[in-house]
């Protein structure tokens, strides 16, 4: 990686470099059927099973990048001289946590990596901790496999997610701290204000496409707000930056339709993954492209739809059916991430083996259908390939809520030629 310029993310399509992935840990295996709610899943995982489906996804991005595991880079900025204590104080410094903020001082940094993300279990050693009902004084952090929620690079900054969930703030912390301080980082990283207008403000990176570098694509539904990407506009106001910004909304209901990636990934120069029902025929959805110049506001108006909105600014793509043509397909394809592809270079993509009908769609536009075990042994490789998606094993992964583009996040990519 370049030391100088650790991130360099211009696009979703470029070459991938380098990239974060978290493999789910004891934090998956101490959900329960009474907290799926507050962790904001609608079913437990079962561990052994996503782990081996999450070790053949990493296997695959190892083939064709570096990749780093967040608890060997929560673990070293741990090292770091002052982050321990800051970052603890930040966390846990609450009226009923407060407690427990000697006991972590005193831990070595790895088993305190681990504690901040599988959870610290109450000790039953006095009457009022055997009469408690809780089992965590530290909650575990279910969803931080989905890297990208918490934090989305942008150019060379980190943008840290305003979370909806109150029960995910902790991985903000963690990813800010990471990118503030780790060796390696050291970046700026984009903070979003609490509040805005006394407004709460949302944002979350599932629903920040990096479309081009003057091309921002953000959905605005469950958990980003317009509130959220107002104080983003800010932000780049204040930079001076010129930027397109093309805002999707998107459905509250249902649950799969929580972010941008759900219904929508670009896939190469020419091609994009839509479930055709939201992003085609969004009916009452609307979709909006804000232009800032110079630091101004000089443009905001509706748009027929994103690919209409892209097309104006020079990005002509085809777009690919989630599902297939059938809206029954579609719609049980979409559910579990049929949409939800990860590029890592242009025309070479990963997403999970079990959405036939979406692979078919794939196939027929030329995507050549490998899979990862080929991948992983050495039988086959990418680059043989002028276009290929890799299909990688997620029945239990799914049912998390996300897909590929949701385990990762992005460091560094190269630039792409249009």
């Amino acid at each position: 990686m370049n030391q100088n310029n650790p991130i360099q993310i211009a696009s979703e399509i470029g070459k991938l470099n380098s990239v974060i992935l978290h493999s789910p840990g004891q934090e998956v295996a101490n959900m329960t059927p009474e907290n799926t709610e507050k962790a904001l899943y609608s079913d437990i995982l079962n561990l052994p099973i996503s782990q081996k489906e999450h070790q053949h996804f990493e296997a695959v991005l190892s083939k064709v990048s570096k990749t780093f595991q967040l608890k060997t880079l929560l673990t070293e900025t741990l090292d770091v001289s002052g982050v321990k204590s800051d970052l603890i104080h930040k966390i846990y410094n609450k009226p009923d946590l407060e407690f427990i903020i000697p006991e972590l001082l005193e831990m070595e940094n790895g088993l305190l990596c681990s504690k901040i993300i599988e959870g610290l279990e109450i000790q039953k050693n006095t009457l009022s901790s055997y009469l408690n009902r809780k089992r965590f004084n530290i909650q575990p952090l279910h969803n931080f496999f989905f890297m990208r929620d918490a934090s989305v690079s942008i150019g060379n900054e980190v943008l840290i997610s305003r979370m909806a969930g109150s029960v995910r703030y902790p991985e903000t912390l963690v990813m800010n701290a990471i990118f503030q301080n780790h060796p390696e980082f050291k970046v700026n990283t984009i903070i979003t204000p609490k509040l805005l207008h006394n407004y709460k403000t949302q944002i979350e990176g599932g629903d920040v496409l990096i479309a081009r570098d003057d091309i921002l694509i953000i959905g605005m539904g469950a958990r980003t707000n317009q509130f959220g990407i107002d104080a983003l506009i800010n932000y780049y106001k204040s930079q001076n930056i010129d930027k397109h910004f093309i805002i999707q909304e998107l459905p509250l209901t249902p649950e799969s339709f929580i972010h941008l990636d759900m219904v929508f990934t670009l896939l190469d120069k020419d091609n994009c993954m839509v479930f055709e029902p939201v992003i085609l025929k969004p009916g009452n959805l609307k979709c909006i492209h804000i232009h800032l110049k110079d630091g101004e506001l000089v443009q905001i108006n509706d748009e027929k739809n994103i690919l209409k909105a892209l097309d104006k600014l020079g990005m002509h793509l085809k777009p690919i059916f989630c599902g297939g043509e059938d809206t029954w397909n579609q719609k049980r394809e979409q559910w579990h991430s049929g949409a939800n592809f990860f590029s890592f270079a242009p025309g070479k993509i990963l997403g999970y083996a079990r959405n036939l009908f979406t692979l078919e769609q794939l196939s027929a536009n030329g995507y050549e259908v490998l899979n990862a075990s080929d991948i992983i042994d050495g039988s086959v490789h990418p680059d043989e390939y002028a276009k290929c998606v890799v299909t990688v094993e997620g029945s239990e992964l799914a049912r998390g809520g996300g897909g590929a583009r949701c385990m990762t996040m992005p460091l560094s990519r190269e630039k792409v030629e249009w």
